[in-house]
């Protein structure tokens, strides 16, 4: 598959390797080394997901390409977890014990505007890109946050604002430099590692650091953006579920939207028609004139009433605030039946519901017509999601039944879900590319994908860990 299969050293007792890792660190790294109880440690460890506490042997902050491979190789060498975090957004497993690489300070954003394509380090941001992208009227396909970092959402699949128009965004990666577990410096593009490059775009962390990514950016001119609050309860959200259900049939793939049904803070920053009331939410982004987008939501309209209040507005790419809803849990569905509608209604729709924001976004478009050398982000028949931010006793059950059963790398919180991001068939490409390139499983402080097993039972004995 283009790259050694050689088995690496044994990996030594977990934590016996710290003062000698960090000894070797403190001569080969430019960047910061952090202890516990030392400089910026216990800020720069924590993961933006809280129900992570972790507790890394040591917190390095690379300044460089070099950098990383030397904290990669240095983990290898002393048997240390080993994990790399720009933002912490994706961090759903602990690096307890081990050497945690902070790659924020890598922040760099090179523009081509002639080939419409931008590169980037691994510490960047989508805000960073976005500004940069924006004088020569190109967008990068980035999330529903400026401040997510550019590499993670990627290598996870990246869902945005402009991929119903243009796909997700590990579809527009061309190329990636990457260390290797051996400590390889290495270029996966369609002409060189061709089957580590197909890995990188869906398949998480699992196979490299990367330390640089390229990917295509888009014309987009002046968007239509922003939310519509509508009042709500059960009768209501049903009634406007079935009817968003109906019109996604036929929406153009410049429009994305999403339906909330939402439960509004009783704060002074809330505006006051909205304070403190159950709402039902629309979401739009259109990339085009603002009259063609209100007339092609004007049927939704019908259907939700006159609204309690709205920000929708003509705007640049970069100014929309679209905002995004924490995944409690996901389902994915290739339709809205009526038991699901009435499911949501109930659990969204009054003002002592048990769920403070459900989600149902429309999915489909460019990202349900993948090219030939696509990545392996899986289930991309879905045609609508649902996101509950909360955890609601029994809703999981009630939905399973209508579900496709399959996830999305960057929305899944529960690591032992990892295979459900992808198809079968794509699973298992990614396990057999995964032995090639880190047979011992090296990368595995993540969302995980074990390489598929080897004859060798060093290496078997390694993957397992």
């Amino acid at each position: 598959m283009g790259q050694s299969t050689k088995t690496q050293p044994p990996l030594a007792a977990p934590g016996s390797g710290v003062p000698a890792a960090v000894r070797r660190l403190r001569r080969e790294f430019d960047g910061l080394v952090h202890l516990p109880g030392q400089g910026d440690y216990d800020e720069l460890r924590q993961s933006l997901n809280p129900a992570v506490d972790p507790r890394p042997a040591l917190v390095a902050e690379a300044a460089g390409p070099a950098d990383v491979r030397a904290a990669l190789v240095t983990a290898r060498d002393y048997g240390l977890p080993f994990a790399v975090q720009a933002t912490g957004h994706g961090t759903h497993v602990p690096c307890d014990g081990g050497i945690l690489l902070k790659t924020t300070r890598m922040s760099t954003v090179l523009i081509d505007p002639d080939r419409r394509t931008a590169r980037v380090g691994p510490g960047t941001l989508w805000s960073e890109v976005i500004e940069a992208a924006a004088p020569f009227g190109l967008a990068p396909l980035a999330g529903s946050s400026p401040e997510v970092g550019v590499t993670g959402y990627t290598l996870g699949g990246g869902l945005g604002w402009l991929s119903r128009a243009h796909g997700f965004a590990a579809d527009s990666v061309l190329r990636a430099e990457v260390v290797t577990a051996e400590g390889h410096v290495i270029t996966a593009g369609p002409d060189s590692h061709p089957d580590l490059w197909w890995a990188l775009r869906g398949g998480g962390a699992n196979f490299g650091v990367v330390t640089s990514l390229e990917f295509r950016l888009y014309p987009v001119a002046p968007v239509y953006a922003g939310a519509a609050y509508f009042p709500t309860d059960p009768g209501r959200a049903a009634h406007a579920l079935a009817a968003y259900r109906d019109w996604t049939a036929t929406a153009p793939r410049e429009l994305s939207t999403a339906l909330l049904l939402r439960q509004m803070p009783a704060t002074a920053e809330t505006p006051e028609p909205v304070r403190g009331r159950r709402v039902l939410v629309l979401k739009a982004m259109h990339a085009g004139d603002a009259d063609h987008a209100r007339s092609l939501l004007a049927p939704l309209w019908r259907a939700t009433g006159p609204a309690l209040w709205e920000d929708f507005a003509v705007t640049r790419f970069g100014q929309a605030s679209m905002g995004g809803t924490a995944v409690c849990h996901l389902d994915l569905l290739e339709a809205l039946p009526d038991p699901v509608i009435t499911t949501l209604a109930e659990a969204g729709g009054h003002a002592d519901a048990p769920a403070q924001t459900i989600e149902i976004r429309h999915w489909g478009g460019a990202m349900a017509e993948p090219g030939p050398d696509a990545g392996p982000i899986g289930h991309r028949s879905a045609h609508l999601s649902v996101i509950v931010n909360t955890d609601v006793p029994g809703l999981p059950e009630a939905l399973q039944p209508y579900a496709t059963g399959g996830s999305f790398l960057n929305f899944l919180t529960d690591p032992t879900r990892t295979h459900t991001a992808h198809t079968p068939a794509d699973h298992r490409r990614l396990r057999q590319i995964k032995r090639a390139y880190d047979p011992a499983n090296f990368f595995r402080t993540n969302l995980n994908i074990a390489p598929e097993p080897s004859a060798d039972p060093r290496t078997r004995g390694a993957a397992m860990a």
